[in-house]
């Protein structure tokens, strides 16, 4: 029976500080249950070595000893080797492209990987997630990012004092700073020229609730998507308040037959069936945070056709999408990659069709951070930590030798292995055609 634990260094990203196991956990994990644990050296992770040494884990170069080894995101090809077990975002259950080279490698390989986007309930809830801090950092980038592009356009307001996420040592002093905004609107009000200032949330979920979180900490008013467009037509609005909309699915998405009442079971099963109806809002936000889950066979929420036609009319009211879905080329056409933590933003020119990054430019600005929770990087990764803790055992010492249906683990593990031994399980068969 494996007793040893494998913790990764992160290098996808150069500004990836994560850890899917927190010191303290690490510490409980050996003293209580009896685990080795090894944590590959990385100078930049956001809990020291020192940290895990103090809590009894070894801190090696290598982690050939460890059969079973986790991690946050994508490992290189030359990490893998034979037999072993991978826990982590391997972002392939959508055939990926950019991923299937290392699937390849992972078969090859003869590996068995568990994806952490798939460990979830009997109701399919999600049990393991960074979404909620992807949520909370994306909000504090785009009113980073809004301050800074009013800027550029000539408008001066209070984000300006509000910094890009990773500048904080805590999510707290965040809060606070971005608290301290909403009390210089209360008792200043923004410039008329930018009023009523709106801010648009797609989805209901955990990054969405994370966004919505730290707008909560302005001044802000949740009307529906229905009173949204007479919102500019009211007269004598206050400028000291500003205002959010969420949107379902039923707002942004309609039945292509006009005859048809919308049924979300059906629209999960039949996207196809669906167009978007979510043009009309555009127009009508200041700042949209795009938090809901997308694939290819659902419909875009905004497209480059649309953003050249809105742009044709003049100057928008449109100035930020925090796109914290961030699908290359997904529900946000425009959104062409996902950007790093070190060069974050760019605008979009809806009649070139080409980014410029930074805040100088003609169009739109897009917060498309790829790993957003990693600018909050302790605070993520304890809950994250804490979240997965008692699943580490189970899948430290279960014997992967045995076939699929023998295999003992709890249910929620089970269901998340996408290989087993290089093979795909049931569940994920599918992928086979991306390959």
């Amino acid at each position: 029976m494996n007793n040893i634990v494998g913790i990764r260094h992160e290098d996808k990203y150069v500004m990836e500080r994560r850890v899917a196991i927190i010191p303290g956990h690490a510490k409980k994990l050996i003293r209580e249950q009896g685990l080795t644990i090894l944590v590959q050296k990385s100078p930049k992770r956001v809990f020291t070595h020192d940290e895990f040494i103090a809590a009894g884990a070894e801190v090696v170069d290598r982690l050939e000893a460890a059969p079973v080894i986790f991690g946050i995101k994508e490992m290189p090809l030359d990490f893998f080797e034979e037999g072993k077990t991978y826990i982590f975002f391997s972002h392939v259950i959508k055939g990926q492209p950019y991923n299937m080279p290392m699937l390849k490698k992972m078969i090859e390989k003869k590996v068995t990987l568990i994806d952490y986007e798939k460990i979830e309930d009997e109701v399919g809830k999600r049990l393991i997630f960074f979404g909620r801090y992807a949520g909370l950092a994306g909000m504090i980038n785009s009113l980073w990012s809004l301050g800074q592009r009013f800027r550029e356009l000539g408008i001066e307001t209070p984000f300006i004092k509000i910094k890009q996420s990773h500048h904080y040592s805590s999510l707290d002093e965040a809060r606070k700073v971005i608290s301290e905004v909403g009390q210089e609107i209360i008792i200043n009000g923004l410039p008329q020229e930018i009023t009523p200032l709106t801010i648009g949330f797609t989805g209901y979920g955990n990054v969405s609730n994370g966004a919505q979180e730290i707008a909560g900490l302005l001044p802000i008013k949740e009307i529906s998507p229905e009173e949204l467009p007479d919102l500019n037509k009211k007269k004598n609005l206050p400028n000291n308040v500003l205002y959010k909309v969420v949107f379902k699915e039923w707002d942004i998405s309609q039945p292509v037959d006009q005859n048809t009442e919308f049924e979300l079971s059906e629209y999960y099963a039949h996207p196809e069936k669906y167009n978007s109806v979510f043009d009309p809002y555009i127009p009508h936000l200041t700042v949209l945070m795009n938090c809901m889950y997308w694939d290819v066979r659902y419909p875009r929420i905004v497209t480059k056709d649309y953003l050249e036609k809105l742009y044709s009319g003049g100057n928008p009211k449109l100035t930020v999408i925090g796109d914290v879905t961030c699908d290359r080329d997904g529900s946000i056409e425009c959104t062409h990659k996902g950007t790093e933590i070190e060069d974050p933003v760019f605008v979009y020119d809806p009649f070139t069709r080409k980014p410029a990054m930074g805040f100088k430019g003609k169009g739109i600005l897009v917060m498309a951070v790829d790993i957003l929770p990693s600018e909050l990087p302790r605070d993520s990764s304890m809950a994250f930590s804490e979240a997965l803790f008692k699943f580490i055992k189970p899948i430290t010492i279960a014997d992967y030798s045995v076939g699929f249906d023998e295999l003992k683990l709890p249910n929620p593990i089970k269901r998340a292995m996408i290989l087993h031994k290089g093979k795909f399980t049931p569940a994920f068969e599918y992928i086979q055609k991306y390959l």
